[in-house]
């Protein structure tokens, strides 16, 4: 999850910014006190609602990740691009991608000058894979960016992973629009794998979150969805099995228990169909 607002070459350390955040739910280290106060009030937010915090969302994402992208490795995809993909962390998508196909590129794409600066860093020695900085609601900058386009084969299958984002967009920011543009970027046999927070579990849970999330001056809002509006991001794709289900119970491993649930948000991993 990773923040999409614009602003400049200035790293913000007194606004709670929203991938700083995520990176402290996930028990990282490049945050700042304002980003971790944030969090634990809206951890503390989710427990009044009864409701699973955010730290156990972030983990069960985390997760969803891994298995996504192991399934599209093992279906030949050997390209990948993670929009919005915030604060590097163990687990990243390269690192799940190459433990398949060690010779798998991927491109990571974040607004935040921090992400795209610790980002680089870390991605020096590995040339295999990239982070490139642009606004993931201008699609055509993003896909017609010169070090994407040196890096990746737009002609061949690409995974394009749009996890914990979309919900981080207003209606008034068209986030099917992006979706749709860059489906129409991506060759036949690509894919689009999507999380996002969900209306329907937990209605009286996610208004509260979302109002946290205003109060608190957290540099995206929060704009929870119902099933029918997130399954209209995969217009135009086929939706593998089992189809758009909450991220623990996409293609679980055999040895985790499906009950432990957040039911925070609703997963889908679809494909490009021949046109």
């Amino acid at each position: 999850m990773a923040d999409q607002q614009p602003g400049g070459d200035t790293i913000d350390s007194g606004t709670p910014n929203v991938a700083r955040v995520w990176d402290y739910q996930l028990g990282g280290k490049d945050n700042y006190q304002v980003d971790r106060d944030a969090a634990e009030q809206l951890n503390q937010a989710c427990q009044a609602a009864g409701a699973p915090t955010g730290r156990e969302v972030a983990r069960e994402n985390r997760a969803f990740i891994r298995r996504a992208v192991t399934y599209l490795a093992r279906q030949g995809i050997d390209q990948f691009i993670d929009l919005g993909a915030g604060l590097p962390t163990q687990g990243n998508v390269h690192q799940i991608a190459r433990t398949i196909n060690p010779g798998a590129r991927t491109v990571y794409v974040d607004y935040d000058v921090l992400v795209a600066v610790h980002g680089r860093a870390l991605l020096a020695d590995n040339p295999e894979t990239i982070m490139i900085r642009a606004d993931v609601r201008d699609p055509d900058a993003v896909v017609s960016h010169p070090e994407l386009r040196a890096h990746l084969d737009l002609g061949r299958p690409i995974a394009v992973l749009m996890v914990a984002l979309l919900h981080l967009f207003t209606a008034d920011e068209a986030p099917a629009g992006i979706v749709a543009r860059f489906r129409e970027a991506l060759a036949p046999g690509s894919y689009v794998v999507i999380t996002h927070v969900s209306r329907d579990s937990r209605p009286e849970a996610a208004g509260k979150l979302a109002a946290e999330f205003k109060r608190l001056g957290v540099t995206t809002p929060l704009v929870p969805r119902t099933t029918v509006q997130i399954g209209g991001f995969f217009d135009g794709l086929e939706l593998v099995e089992p189809g758009l289900v909450s991220p623990a119970r996409w293609r679980p491993d055999p040895d985790v228990d499906p009950d432990q649930d957040t039911e925070w948000m609703l997963a889908g991993v679809a494909r490009l169909p021949a046109r």
